[in-house]
């Protein structure tokens, strides 16, 4: 089946008691087990069923079902957020002495996590120019634990060769970490790239128009222990897995992602075009433009799709200030893949509690506005850019 239709007709993973069609919402923690032994396997893993709300729910797990499905990954597991899915990931794969290899165009709580949080812990990031290889070959050593990047980074729109970064990280045998975000994976296969462990904050694109927080990580079996840490540690330990509610919102996300996801890509192309001319705009930063420098990686990767977020730069940090305030149907909010298009001033917000020399190491622009495109006519938000930008 293609991928659109698993999104829909994945079976339940037991059937439902009253053969509902879409899967109940299980608001349970605890679970009757037949005696103690069975009891006793399920804990310990030697049978497939749950046995404590934090760690396992039917209605989450069938969620994960759904993803692991359409991926054709060994395992998904569910968190509360995608900022969950990056911490738990990287601190499931390091340890006191390692160090994560990335770039400084992440973002702004993803750098953070590196540079603050885990650094207390003993963990160095070390920061390079994912585009030059040479630079990452030479960082990268013994204590490495793995190499970490977003697809399209956020509000850079920086694309890295997946293929080529994962030739050296596979070399040194660590895994490749990408944060999948900007590109849905029913879109492109990340494995086939290179990439050994997705995170994704599914808050964006799947949950269906900002209905819920929710973050994923998707394992593709080549990284040795990396799914039992996750499911025996991580969400034992940290007790950041998915409720069953948001699991609920999700899944019917998920049915209508590839519609929506179409319009979405769609309409911020042809936004992306249509800013090109306005004079005011001094800048459109959008792969998806053929004149992007990353443009014809970005398709090499990701196919004939480009996401659904535009940056444009304009004359000024005040200019922006005023275009954002001017604006009638878009709305000033921070998101990303809402339903509706969206605002933002990255480096006031975002990025508002960074120092200046953080902002210029991590090239936040005080002239960049950041767009998330939605499902409305996109006539209708270009002659609403129009009138601001006026």
């Amino acid at each position: 089946m293609k991928n659109q239709t698993q999104a829909i007709h994945v079976p339940y993973v037991r059937r439902d008691a009253f053969d509902a069609l879409s899967m109940p919402v299980y608001n349970a923690v605890a679970y009757e087990f037949d005696d103690a032994q069975t009891m006793s396997d399920a804990f310990c893993n030697r049978i497939d069923a749950p046995d404590y709300g934090r760690c396992e729910n039917p209605t989450t797990r069938y969620f994960e079902e759904r993803v692991k499905a359409v991926t054709g990954a060994s395992a998904v597991i569910a968190l509360n957020s995608g900022m969950a899915a990056i911490s738990n990931t990287l601190m499931a794969l390091s340890a006191q002495g390692k160090n994560v290899v990335t770039s400084r165009h992440l973002f702004g709580n993803t750098f953070a996590l590196l540079t603050k949080t885990l650094k207390k812990f003993g963990v160095e990031a070390r920061m390079v120019d994912l585009t030059r290889l040479e630079e990452v070959e030479k960082v990268v050593d013994e204590d490495t634990c793995c190499l970490f990047l977003e697809i399209i980074t956020n509000p850079q729109m920086e694309v890295a060769d997946l293929r080529q970064l994962a030739k050296i990280a596979h070399a040194h045998q660590i895994p490749l970490v990408a944060d999948t975000t900007t590109i849905p994976f029913t879109k492109f296969n990340s494995h086939k790239l290179g990439v050994d462990i997705e995170v994704v904050s599914s808050t964006k694109y799947i949950s269906g128009g900002a209905t819920s927080l929710g973050g994923l990580v998707i394992d593709y079996g080549t990284t040795p222990h990396f799914a039992d840490t996750m499911k025996n540690e991580m969400l034992f330990n940290l007790g950041a897995y998915m409720n069953p509610n948001v699991a609920f919102l999700q899944t019917m996300g998920f049915e209508t992602l590839d519609a929506r996801y179409r319009v979405q890509s769609s309409n911020a192309l042809e936004l992306a075009k249509r800013l090109q001319t306005l004079p005011e705009v001094k800048r459109v930063n959008y792969v998806g433009l053929e004149d992007n420098p990353y443009h014809q990686l970005a398709q090499s990767q990701f196919g004939d799709t480009a996401g659904a977020m535009v940056c444009i730069d304009l004359a000024s940090k005040e200019a922006c200030f005023n275009f954002i305030n001017r604006l009638k149907l878009v709305h000033r909010a921070t998101n990303l893949f809402d339903n509706r298009t969206l605002a933002i001033h990255p480096a006031s917000t975002i990025f508002g509690l960074f120092s200046d020399e953080d902002k210029r190491n991590m090239d936040i622009l005080d002239t960049t506005v950041r767009l998330s495109i939605g499902l409305e006519d996109v006539e209708d938000v270009f002659e609403d850019v129009k009138q601001a930008l006026l």
